[in-house]
């Protein structure tokens, strides 16, 4: 008997691509080591007696650049990461052992996306402007899906398509839309696997307020063990129109790490697409 998941892919999908291209330069919270690439070797650096030559690459990077997943260990409050596992003491050694990159499993789950700055209609919402509970519900409604346990919910603000402006994207004086304290609530109370947003912090800056106070990540990693995606690219998915699909994300895995470079993808079988 063919595997119903098997016989849906030989049957013809649909793939977009939810990752961002990691490039040297590229916009990211300054709180975090930035992504470098360069290449040791060079084709002609070397040539083989039968004149063929190869060339390779090195790179260096911060866990948290580009499109990447949160561990739970990446946030403590009151010195107490999730589960109340003491944050100081968990560290000795270099590493996380119990809340690190490395415990979570590769996702593939319902994928819900709630394009906020679509149901607003938006190109996108302002800087420091707050994704309410109205309006993830609001949306929610507007696109008749509902989320639900285990989800892996995907929230477009549009702020996204700001990109390849670079500093701009980042916020600084603008801030940064995003869910605060009460929308990131609203999905610990739905027991959502993962959210994740097409923003450097997930969720809102306040302008001119930088990285100071991030209470959304303090409710979803501590409080609740949800994990948190950054910087997707949400523009291609927004397009086509989809409210649910198969979400699918391997982190690298980094033993101890408090976070990793990730490449999500959103699928649904050609048939439905």
């Amino acid at each position: 008997m063919t595997d119903a998941l098997l016989g849906a892919v030989q049957a013809g999908v649909e793939v977009v691509d939810l990752g961002r291209q990691l490039r040297v330069g590229m916009p990211q919270s300054p709180n975090h080591p930035a992504f470098w690439h360069t290449l040791p070797r060079r084709h002609g650096d070397m040539v083989r007696s039968d004149g063929s030559s190869a060339a390779n690459d090195m790179i260096t990077t911060g866990t948290h650049v580009g499109t990447h997943i949160d561990a739970l260990a990446h946030v403590s409050f009151d010195g107490k990461m999730h589960g109340g596992v003491d944050a100081v003491a968990a560290g000795v050694g270099g590493k996380y052992d119990e809340l690190g990159v490395h415990t979570i499993a590769p996702m593939v789950r319902r994928g819900v996306l709630l394009d906020v700055a679509g149901h607003l209609g938006v190109e996108h919402c302002e800087g420091g402007y707050e994704i309410t509970v109205a309006d993830l519900e609001a949306t929610s409604a507007r696109q008749g899906v509902e989320v639900g346990e285990g989800d892996v919910v995907l929230i477009r603000s549009g702020w996204g398509s700001r990109f390849a402006e670079g500093a701009p994207y980042v916020g600084g004086p603008s801030g940064v839309p995003g869910v605060g304290e009460a929308g990131a609530q609203w999905l610990a109370d739905r027991r959502v696997h993962a959210a994740g947003a097409d923003t450097i912090a997930f969720e809102r800056l306040a302008p001119g307020g930088g990285h100071a106070l991030l209470p959304a990540h303090r409710v979803l990693l501590v409080e609740a063990g949800i994990y948190i995606v950054e910087a997707l690219d949400l523009e291609g998915l927004a397009a086509t129109g989809w409210a649910e699909f198969t979400f699918v994300l391997v982190p690298l895995n980094i033993y101890g790490a408090t976070g990793s470079p990730v490449r999500p993808l959103a699928i649904r079988s050609a048939a439905t697409a």
